[in-house]
């Protein structure tokens, strides 16, 4: 090894120069499939900085590596707290040969068929010693020389497949790209990529998910782009009309609203002063290049655009197939129902037998209702229905050759195991039901598209499910198929852009019905009955007053940690476990947010109780065995999806190198080994948000609603919140905000596919003996009011805090979580 100088004495002998070193790739430890991360073991040729070793670690993006090849790197030492030392690569080369007679013997080669060692001489001859790079820039070059073509195609060819990909992924790097945003950059533009980004980087915010408009200005901003350039403007826009259907979950933003958006954005990051004239002027170049899409005053991106008229044309294709229930007669249909209820020992109220009944006669039915109201029994009144009419039989065991004709899918894997539960059919998330994974952008236009098998598709929870997503499902639809789609259209709207479920409801296209009477409701349950207050826009009179299944404690921000632990404290010694309570946060962040509060829990639930006790680490969360954990993304290989909650079984740690520690997490179709490397798809479950618990009941939910969480407090959010508790709720914080959230609507969403179904479909082929049905107030309670009722009884002091008194279970005597099983 040649000589280095003292790591720790400003890494090197000349901190200006960076640190390189040349050494032959000995192994490949680990490549993405997805991307070009490596992880590789060098053998130390020289360097100029000191390594006790003769081998180093080497990561980063990289194309091709040959074995026992010799490559140049350029980066830095980092000291990962687990991983150890490495040597993060930011540049690096293969040592191709640079002089005349290096050149010529690298030409006359076995990877250059034809070309021999005189026909090597003269081409280094005419194109000089960078002739390598002179091809990859621009092929033609090889037009100047006597060559056949069969010998311009081995050059050509031979000299990208060895270089080509390596000075694309060199390139990529020395702009700072991740492996993943580099990967999709060369996949989407494979050899022209480093052209593309020279004649125009902000093309890649046009043309690439992920690269934001700010990493192009800094790249563009070295190129010498200037402030008012055609692509920096189109690149300002396009990021802004992205923001806004983020910020506001909508499809479209006003014409208007992008243009002050897009100034905003253009004239921040740079000290120049782009005019409104030229964004008006790039907006409509945008349109012609069919990057977006105008409307009147509405402004959309062409993706989203586009999805919703797909999905008015498939449910239109869909209506127009028809499927095989929809001219059965009343009577016969009658006469069946009758049959299940006797089946069943379960007998319908008049709103349910006209759901079954319109969903045998529509071939897309839509059931919404609020909570209590018997959408599970109608789900599975339908499949009994549907199998008795078509002698079919709900058990999957019996379709061994043939495929299970009832599809059931919902956004959640908890979602989709209440399905499965409570209907004994199988039930997966949209994501599996589709062959969705990680790695699928929903937005893409060249995503995969599939095709799904069966009879009957139901899919719960559809508030849920954004325009990007149904747009997918609805394609995969055959036309004979009969498909409903079941939701409570008062429940938050999907995270993703949209309101799909309830714009398919409002454009009053496709046959659809509300239930209006609630069923679950226990003779002293309150939380269902306090529910749909909350969605009618009030409070009840006795919201403060503490019921047999609910509870409020009024206390301030500073208080709710300490009000939080002692009623989980006192929850979990009453014999409450992890899965059993649920805590509820609007945010992340913050000392009443999600991630402080899961700490506080965590150390209440499953604390550390021994120095031996094994915990792994990992970006300042510490898991034990044990604990509750979320996951944050889908993942159809280990058959887990976003919001899937599961609990730790096994830690696997390796003393001499973390890289390899493992968690085993157990969820509840699947025990799913994570690699340190995978557990940014985890999180602790102890406390989420209300969207993520979104699809989900527990026993026993805590809520706390306070003033700092104003930005979030939305009617919809509370009452979703509210409709989390299957048995016990305890509402925490201040009475003023939870009125806040009930006397404020949500956020109307600009979505257009209300317009569009009523453009496609010209009237709803509703049954005739049948009308949609309308949720009516609740009238078994005392009447509904704003006043605040006055009881000291219910307002938290510091003195009840330090009692540590606080009860979760006040007003519940006698409750205990064995009540529930």
């Amino acid at each position: 090894m040649a000589d280095s100088v003292d790591l720790f004495d400003d890494n090197h002998s000349n901190p200006s120069e960076p640190l390189s070193l040349t050494g032959t790739v000995q192994a490949i430890f680990f490549e993405s499939p997805d991307n070009f991360y490596k992880v590789l073991s060098v053998k130390i040729k020289s360097a100029n900085f000191k390594w006790n070793s003769d081998d180093i670690i080497a990561v980063g993006s990289f194309g091709e590596m040959d074995l026992d090849a010799e490559y140049q790197f350029t980066g830095e030492l980092v000291e990962h707290p687990k991983y150890g030392q490495q040597f993060k690569v930011t540049k690096y080369e293969g040592n191709t040969p640079k002089t005349s007679k290096g050149l010529i013997a690298y030409l006359s080669s076995d990877d250059f068929p034809g070309i021999g060692t005189k026909t090597a001489e003269k081409i280094v001859e005419q194109l000089g010693n960078n002739l390598i790079e002179k091809v990859i820039n621009n092929p033609d070059v090889l037009k100047q020389l006597d060559l056949s073509p069969k010998q311009k195609e081995a050059l050509t060819n031979g000299i990208k497949e060895h270089n080509g990909v390596e000075q694309i992924i060199i390139g990529l790097n020395s702009y700072g790209f991740s492996s993943n945003l580099a990967g999709k950059i060369y996949n989407f533009y494979k050899d022209k990529t480093l052209s593309v980004i020279k004649n125009n980087p902000y093309k890649l915010v046009e043309d690439i998910n992920g690269i934001s408009f700010k990493k192009a200005d800094q790249i563009a901003s070295q190129m010498g782009f200037t402030d008012d350039s055609i692509g920096r403007l189109r690149a300002g826009i396009m990021t802004a009309l992205s923001r806004l259907s983020i910020k506001s979950g909508g499809t479209y933003a006003k014409l208007d609203q992008l243009v002050n958006e897009s100034l905003k954005l253009l004239n921040s990051s740079r000290d120049g002063a782009v005019t409104i004239e030229a964004i008006g002027d790039q907006i409509i170049a945008l349109a012609k290049a069919n990057k977006i899409v105008g409307e009147q005053n509405k402004i959309y991106l062409r993706t989203l655009y586009e999805a919703e008229w797909e999905i008015a044309e498939n449910i239109k294709r869909i209506e127009e197939a028809g499927d095989d229930t929809q001219a059965l007669p009343d009577d016969q249909l009658d006469q069946m129902i009758r049959k299940i209820e006797f089946d069943n020992r379960i007998e319908y109220d008049a709103s349910q037998i006209s759901a079954l009944k319109m969903a045998m006669k529509s071939s897309v039915f839509l059931l919404t209702g609020g909570p209590g109201t018997g959408k599970t029994t109608i789900i599975k009144g339908i499949l009994s229905l549907y199998a008795k009419i078509n002698d079919l039989s709900l058990s999957i065991a019996d379709y061994v050759d043939d495929p299970y004709p009832f599809l059931l899918a919902a956004p959640t894997g908890r979602a989709a195991k209440r399905m499965r539960e409570t209907t004994g059919a199988e039930a997966s998330t949209i994501h599996k039901l589709l062959g969705l994974n990680i790695n699928d952008d929903q937005e893409q236009d060249d995503a995969k598209e599939t095709t799904v098998d069966g009879k009957l598709l139901i899919v719960d929870e559809m508030s849920m499910v954004d325009t990007y997503l149904f747009r997918r499902l609805i394609n995969a639809v055959p036309d004979d198929m009969k498909v409903i789609l079941v939701g409570d259209r008062d429940q938050l709207p999907s995270v993703g852009p949209g309101q799909v479920f309830n714009d398919l409801l409002q454009s009053k296209r496709i046959p659809s019905l509300e239930l209006n009477t609630i069923h679950r409701q226990d003779d002293d349950s309150t939380i269902i009955e306090l529910a749909h207050y909350v969605k009618n826009g009030h409070l009840p009179q006795d919201f403060m007053t503490n019921q047999s299944d609910r509870s409020f404690i009024s206390c301030t921000a500073r208080q709710i940690q300490s009000v939080i632990e002692q009623i989980v404290g006192k929850a979990h010694r009453k014999g409450f476990t992890s899965t059993d309570i649920q805590v509820l946060a609007p945010m992340y962040k913050g000392p009443i947010g999600v991630n402080n509060l899961n700490t506080i829990i965590q150390s209440i639930m499953n604390p550390k109780t021994s120095a031996d006790q094994k915990e792994v680490e990992y970006r300042g969360v510490h898991y034990r065995i044990g604990d509750k954990v979320l996951q944050l993304v889908n993942s159809s290989e280990n058959d887990v999806f976003n919001g899937d909650i599961g609990k730790i079984v096994s830690i696997e740690t390796q003393p001499n190198n973390s890289s390899k520690d493992k968690l085993v997490i157990a969820f509840d179709d699947s025990e799913v080994t994570y690699q340190r490397k995978e557990w940014d798809q985890i999180t602790l479950a102890y406390c989420t948000t209300i969207h993520k618990a979104q699809g989900s009941e527990f026993k026993m939910v805590i809520l706390p609603i306070v003033p700092q969480y104003t930005i979030m407090l939305k009617r919809n959010l509370l009452y979703t919140a509210i409709t989390r508790a299957s048995k016990l709720l305890v509402l925490a914080g201040d009475v003023n905000s939870f009125v806040k959230c009930v006397e404020t609507p949500s956020t109307k969403r600009w979505t257009s596919l209300c317009q569009r179904l009523r453009t496609v479909i010209k009237d709803v082929n509703q049954p005739t003996n049948q009308t949609e049905s309308k949720v009516e107030t609740v009238t078994n309670s005392t009447s509904a009011s704003n006043d605040e009722p006055k009881s000291d009884k219910q307002i938290l002091t510091e003195q009840l805090i330090n009692s540590g008194k606080i009860d979760p279970m006040i007003g519940m005597d006698g409750i205990s979580p064995d009540q529930f099983m």
